[in-house]
């Protein structure tokens, strides 16, 4: 399958969007910045283009595109976290300095891109058992921030 790398559209702050989310996931790093050149350029020439960085190995290309589009829930990324210390430094790390809480486990950044903070499997978990199941989501449903150990009670019964 070819690599396929997100490009997201921000309005002049890509640059520091990257450095946002490169500071929260491990293993991550800006691997290249692109500015705008010439007197046909849409924005003043030397201003940040285009930056690649890498999210533990996943790459994403921000392009300070202007302020024609914003994100919207229609896309969000999935981090499946390991327990509910990694659930909670996530969530905080990704609402600081304006972020918003949504619901059943989703949050926007700063800069409006949604995400979803979720325990490790959580898809068998929604997907098994449909008594077990609905219990959960039940349970998801009420919360902002997913309680790992809550959501297992009430899947248990």
């Amino acid at each position: 399958m070819p690599k396929i790398t997100p490009n997201l559209w921000f309005d002049g702050n890509g640059e520091e969007a990257a450095a946002f989310y490169c500071s929260i996931f491990p293993n991550s790093k800006v691997t290249a910045i692109t500015h705008y050149r010439g007197e046909d350029a849409p924005a003043p020439d030397g201003t940040v283009m285009t930056v690649d960085f890498e999210l533990d190995g996943q790459g994403f290309t921000a392009i300070n595109g202007g302020p024609q589009f914003t994100f919207d829930e229609a896309v969000s990324f999935l981090i499946e976290c390991a327990d509910q210390a990694e659930i909670d430094r996530y969530w905080e790390a990704l609402l600081a300095d304006g972020g918003q809480e949504v619901q059943c486990g989703w949050l926007k950044d700063r800069f409006g891109l949604s995400w979803q903070v979720v325990p490790a499997g959580w898809n068998e978990l929604l997907l098994g058992d449909p008594q077990r199941a609905q219990r959960a989501m039940s349970a998801v449903m009420s919360m902002v921030k997913i309680d790992i150990a809550a959501v297992h009670a009430a899947a248990d019964g």
